[in-house]
C-alpha cells in the first residue's frame, strides 16, 4: 500500500511539472524568410547561379567551337596529331559532362556558408525569446503532426529581431499603382 501511495504522489508531483511548461511553436523556415540577411543571401546566390550557368554555357561554347576546328582541320592532320585532338575533345566533353554536378555542389557548398550564419541568428533569437517569455518547449511547426496546444513566437521573435510585420493586403482588394 505504501508503495501505491508513493507511486500516486510520484505521478501526481510529474503531471504537476509537466501541466506548468510553456509550450510555443515558431515556423523556422518563416522567420528565415522575413530577415533582411536572407533576402541579400538569397540576391547573392541567384548572382552566383548565373555565374555557375554562364560558366557551363562558356564550357559548351568551348567544345563547340574545338570540335568543329577538329572536324575541319582533321583532313590536313597526321594520324598522331588527330588522336591527340580527339583525347583533348574526349576529355573537354567528359568536363561538360561534369559540370552539372560539380556547378550543383559549389552551388550547394557556398548556399550553405550563407544560409549557416542567418540560421545560427534566427535559433538564437528563438531560444532568448523562448527563455525571456518562459517557454519550456519550443517546437517547429514544419516537424510536428501532432502537438499540444501552444503559442506562436514568430511575432516575439520578429520583435526581437527588429523585424517589422507587413501589412497583408485586404482579400480581393486590388493593387494600387
Amino acid at each position: 500500500m505504501k508503495k501505491l501511495i508513493v507511486a500516486a504522489v510520484m505521478a501526481l508531483g510529474i503531471f504537476n511539472a509537466s501541466a506548468q511548461n510553456k509550450i510555443g511553436y515558431i515556423s523556422t523556415d518563416d522567420l528565415i524568410g522575413v530577415m533582411p540577411e536572407a533576402e541579400k543571401a538569397d540576391n547573392e546566390l541567384k548572382g552566383y547561379q548565373a555565374e555557375l550557368a554562364q560558366n557551363g554555357q562558356d564550357l559548351m561554347k568551348d567544345l563547340r567551337v574545338k570540335d568543329s576546328m577538329f572536324v575541319l582541320d582533321s583532313a590536313k592532320q597526321s594520324a598522331s596529331m588527330k588522336e591527340i585532338k580527339r583525347k583533348e575533345l574526349i576529355s573537354l566533353y567528359q568536363r561538360v559532362q561534369n559540370w552539372q554536378n560539380e556547378a550543383q555542389e559549389m552551388y550547394n557548398q557556398e548556399a550553405q556558408k550563407k544560409i549557416d550564419p542567418i540560421r545560427k541568428k534566427a535559433l538564437e533569437a528563438i531560444k532568448t525569446v523562448a527563455k525571456e517569455s518562459g517557454y519550456s518547449y519550443v517546437l517547429d511547426v514544419n516537424s510536428v503532426i501532432v502537438a499540444p496546444p501552444g503559442d506562436d513566437l514568430l511575432p516575439l521573435v520578429k520583435k526581437k529581431l527588429g523585424i517589422k510585420d507587413t501589412p497583408a493586403a485586404a482579400p480581393g482588394a486590388a493593387p494600387r499603382n
